[in-house]
């Protein structure tokens, strides 16, 4: 565990440039969040279920496939797998662009959302950074992905008036051509590729993640997070547009004050959140907020509905809620999951927040068809007031921060053994776990209690 430092040129070059490949593909997808349900609602054979479809299809697609690209980078290669992901990406989004028909529509962000390269750019991430530098890269990489998202959501609006809804699927494919010149321009291929637990799945692992306890808590907080984000879209730009008498280019003009306060409403949280004992308590006020705001939209929407006004207001404080919960729940699962089993936890934690995309459209359709927009607002109001009361009851978080060092090759089973009682006598460490062949240990500590001299001393230990 070599002391952390700053990032060298390489490293920094690499972060920075694999942040652009995953942000350009994550922007395309964003993009069309806000603008899509009403383009859809315009073409011949729409109903509302189709449109729910067309919004959260892709949600499907990357959820089956990104597991297995991860893995199969680990495999074919890197570099070669996330070409094939960004000329699927391509493709469907030129399909989409060209689409005439609401089914062509959705074939196409079906095969947007299967050109699922995120695992495969992290693994490649921990192929060009040091481990002491690891966290810092992942974290650089979610910053830039959740400033795409505000930054696409309130640029669609103005963008869709200017090139319309099939412009920005051509901008899209546009974004999807310059990852590629990124990732063979501008990232450096590593010498070798390793499997990092740390960051990538391990399919043998998949059960034991899936059966934890706490996992399931936050895997299932992630799928009702993104399904009611992607429900609200279904139903939102046309409540816009009914109750504010806009246009949909007109939009933005809503979203863009509400999600910049709602980055200023969600600091305080995130600030308070920082300390371990205010973790729990910061978490059931960000559900609190989302349950608020969309309790609020239905009130509003409902019938002849309240004040305009009204509408925007609640969609602040339901951002406020979101942002502090995407922010929360990752790192949540960084610090409840077995130091060895990170990357599964992560990638199976990717895998419901995508289901949830999927789900909350296609559901949010066919309510809408069946019972209103108003029934779309009151089912996510509901499913946030089970989440909080889940949250409230259950017990807290065991967290625990992970660490890497190295260990060397140990050459027998009883050398595995003396090392992690070694390792495990230093105050402060938590879990121990050794994979053969590695010649790394993965650890859960307490930062609080850790003797960071001691566990200095042991890391770069060679096995026999």
């Amino acid at each position: 565990m070599i002391a952390a430092g700053p990032m060298n040129a390489m490293e920094r070059r690499s972060v920075l440039a694999l942040s652009g490949v995953i942000s350009s593909r994550m922007f395309g997808l964003f993009l069309l969040l806000p603008v899509l349900a009403l383009y859809a609602a315009a073409m011949p054979g729409s109903t509302p279920f189709l449109v729910g479809l067309a919004l959260g299809i892709y949600g499907l697609t990357q959820a089956l496939f990104q597991l297995s690209f991860g893995m199969c980078s680990d495999i074919f290669g890197r570099k070669g797998v996330i070409t094939l992901g960004l000329l699927v990406f391509i493709a469907g989004s030129v399909i989409a662009a060209l689409s005439d028909t609401l089914s062509w529509l959705i074939a196409g962000r079906a095969i947007q959302g299967a050109g699922a390269v995120s695992s495969a750019v992290l693994a490649l991430t921990a192929d060009l950074t040091r481990e002491e530098q690891r966290t810092k890269a992942m974290a650089l990489i979610g910053i830039s992905i959740g400033a795409v998202f505000l930054t696409s959501m309130a640029l669609a609006p103005v963008l869709s008036l200017y090139i319309g809804i099939p412009g920005l699927f051509w901008l899209t494919a546009g974004l999807g051509v310059v990852a590629l010149l990124l990732l063979h321009g501008v990232v450096p291929s590593p010498s070798r590729h390793l499997r990092h637990r740390d960051v990538t799945p391990t399919a043998s692992r998949m059960p034991a993640v899936l059966r934890d306890p706490q996992l399931l808590r936050l895997n299932v907080g992630a799928l009702v997070l993104h399904l009611v984000l992607t429900a609200l879209f279904v139903v939102l730009p046309a409540e816009l547009s009914r109750m504010g008498d806009m246009t949909l280019h007109e939009h933005w003009k809503v979203y863009f004050p509400v999600l910049l306060l709602s980055v200023i409403g969600m600091v305080p949280l995130i600030a308070a959140g920082s300390r371990a004992d205010r973790i729990a308590p910061m978490f059931r006020v960000a559900i609190f907020l989302l349950l608020a705001g969309l309790g609020g939209m239905a009130l509003v929407t409902w019938g002849d509905g309240g004040p305009f006004l009204w509408l925007p207001a609640c969609l602040w404080v339901f951002f406020c809620g979101f942002n502090a919960l995407e922010a929360m729940l990752p790192s949540l699962v960084s610090r409840v999951a077995p130091a060895a089993d990170k990357g599964t936890a992560i990638g199976v934690f990717n895998t419901f927040q995508f289901f949830g995309v999927f789900a909350g459209g296609g559901l949010s359709g066919w309510m809408t068809g069946q019972y209103g927009a108003g029934a779309v607002f009151l089912l996510c109001a509901a499913l946030a007031l089970a989440w909080l009361a889940i949250a409230w009851l259950s017990p807290a978080f065991r967290l625990s921060s992970s660490r890497v060092i190295h260990v060397g090759n140990p050459s027998d089973y009883s050398h595995v053994e003396a090392l992690v009682d070694r390792i495990r006598a230093v105050r402060g460490v938590q879990e121990v776990t050794i994979v053969r062949g590695e010649a790394l240990a993965y650890l859960k500590v307490d930062d609080r209690e850790l003797d960071t001299a001691a566990l200095q001393k042991l890391d770069q230990i060679r096995g026999d």
